[in-house]
C-alpha cells in the first residue's frame, strides 16, 4: 500500500523559508519520479517541481525557479522541497505525488500559508 505523508507546512512572514517534506512508504522509492504540486484557495492544482528519475534532474515551475529545490533523501525515503523568499503567492496546500502501479498517488498535503 503506497503511503505519502507530507508535513513542514507553516504560517511564515513574506521572505522566509521553509522545508516540506513527504515520507513515503509502499514502493521503491528510488525508482520513481516523483512531484510537489500545490493549490491555493479557489485555483486549480499547480505542478511545482519534480525529482526525475534516471539521475538527479529537477524541474520547476517558472515562479519557483532559484527559489525551491527539491530533494530525496534515499535511506529515509523521503522528498523534500526546501522553499526560500517565500511570497503570498506561495500560499497553498501542499502535496507530493507521484504515477506508481497504474495509477496516481497523492498524500493529505501540508498547509503553508505565507502573510505578514
Amino acid at each position: 500500500q503506497v503511503q505519502l505523508v507530507e508535513s513542514g507546512g507553516e504560517l511564515v512572514q513574506p521572505g522566509e523559508s521553509l522545508r516540506l517534506s513527504c515520507e513515503a512508504s509502499g514502493f521503491d522509492f528510488k525508482s520513481y519520479r516523483m512531484s510537489w504540486v500545490r493549490q491555493a484557495p479557489g485555483k486549480e492544482l499547480e505542478w511545482v517541481s519534480s525529482f526525475n528519475t534516471g539521475g538527479t534532474s529537477t524541474t520547476y515551475i517558472d515562479n519557483a525557479k532559484g527559489r525551491f529545490t527539491t530533494y530525496k533523501d534515499i535511506a529515509k525515503n523521503t522528498l523534500y522541497l526546501q522553499m526560500n523568499n517565500l511570497t503570498p503567492e506561495d500560499t497553498a496546500r501542499y502535496y507530493c505525488l507521484l504515477y506508481v502501479f497504474g495509477k496516481q498517488e497523492r498524500g493529505e498535503g501540508t498547509q503553508v500559508t505565507v502573510s505578514s
